[in-house]
């Protein structure tokens, strides 16, 4: 289980620290992962630390580090490692963010060519400190690895930029593939989960990237085990296609350390096969739903699987 203090001991959540410990259910067998630690993905690592990065797979505890670091898939945490929110399920450090890194997209796109990517997710905190939210730095970031590896696809992770005029339009204008921005759960538990966001203004703004692009894939994702109904869980998947969102991720919550959202359940199997099922009849053009389903996992196959399918719908 991670803690909330860093390497450094410091506080990683301190707007988390006078809450009470929350137990932490066992994870049942279909949730555990082997430990990383292969050649290959040393060698990944040691991509990041060279070019002074920051993964989103580190700093977010994804427990699927070791499979795709074996693969040499990092997803790119870009604008600092501190957060100007406190998400309560997410363990990225909380607290004021550093000045940007001006030098940040061409270490990115080093770091792409260095790893031979032939598809990249760029993710990033929250900057509500920036007057565009980071907008113009995703930008850079696309045009450096496009400079430097123009085949590689590049599929962006952004926060919701809330009143930030402008933002979602510089980022749709840098022209990523794939624009993916997650609603992450049903919006009764948004006040509990995700208290800095609203629901609507993510869905718009989702809604708002087909208006400046129709042709660019728009990708987001959702969490299950929070405390959500399954009729919550099937709205959502409305409202997400209402806004022509192509592709739908639902992955199982798990719990950063005791100070965090609680666990309410473990989603089976079974469950999420139902709901890929469910979704796909709503007219997804692609839908990832397991329970290590996370938003940048397997994402370079998706990718080639999201272009077929829409190759194949136009053909039809």
């Amino acid at each position: 289980m991670v803690t909330v203090l860093d390497s450094a001991a410091r506080p990683r959540h301190p707007e988390k620290a006078h809450r009470p410990d929350t137990p932490v259910l066992r994870k049942p067998d279909w949730i555990r992962v082997k430990a990383p630690g292969s050649p290959v993905y040393n060698e990944t690592r040691k991509i990041v630390r060279d070019n002074g990065l920051v993964t989103v797979c580190e700093e977010a505890g994804c427990p699927n580090i070791g499979e795709c670091w074996s693969k040499r898939h990092a997803t790119f945490m870009i604008m600092g490692d501190t957060c100007t929110r406190a998400c309560a399920f997410c363990n990225v450090r909380t607290g004021l963010p550093e000045a940007l890194d001006g030098g940040e997209p061409e270490k990115v796109a080093s770091a792409v060519a260095q790893l031979k990517l032939n598809h990249v997710v760029i993710t990033s905190v929250d900057r509500d400190d920036l007057a565009d939210g980071g907008a113009r730095h995703f930008a850079e970031v696309i045009g450096s690895i496009r400079a430097r590896t123009p085949q590689t696809t590049i599929e962006v992770l952004t926060p919701d930029f809330l009143r930030k005029d402008g933002a979602v339009e510089t980022v749709v204008a840098a022209k990523p593939d794939v624009f993916n921005h997650n609603l992450e759960t049903v919006p009764g538990l948004y006040l509990s989960v995700r208290p800095g966001a609203r629901y609507f203004h993510s869905l718009r703004l989702l809604q708002k990237v087909k208006e400046l692009d129709a042709a660019m894939f728009t990708k987001s994702g959702m969490m299950v085990g929070l405390g959500e109904t399954r009729e919550q869980v099937l709205q959502v998947m409305d409202d997400m296609r209402a806004a022509s969102v192509d592709f739908l991720t639902i992955g199982q919550y798990l719990q950063p350390s005791r100070k965090h959202h609680p666990i309410d359940r473990f989603v089976t199997p079974e469950e999420f096969k139902s709901y890929e099922t469910i979704a796909y009849s709503k007219g997804f053009l692609l839908v990832s739903s397991s329970p290590l389903t996370r938003s940048s996992h397997h994402a370079g196959d998706d990718f080639q699987r999201l272009r077929a399918a829409r190759l194949a719908k136009l053909g039809s």
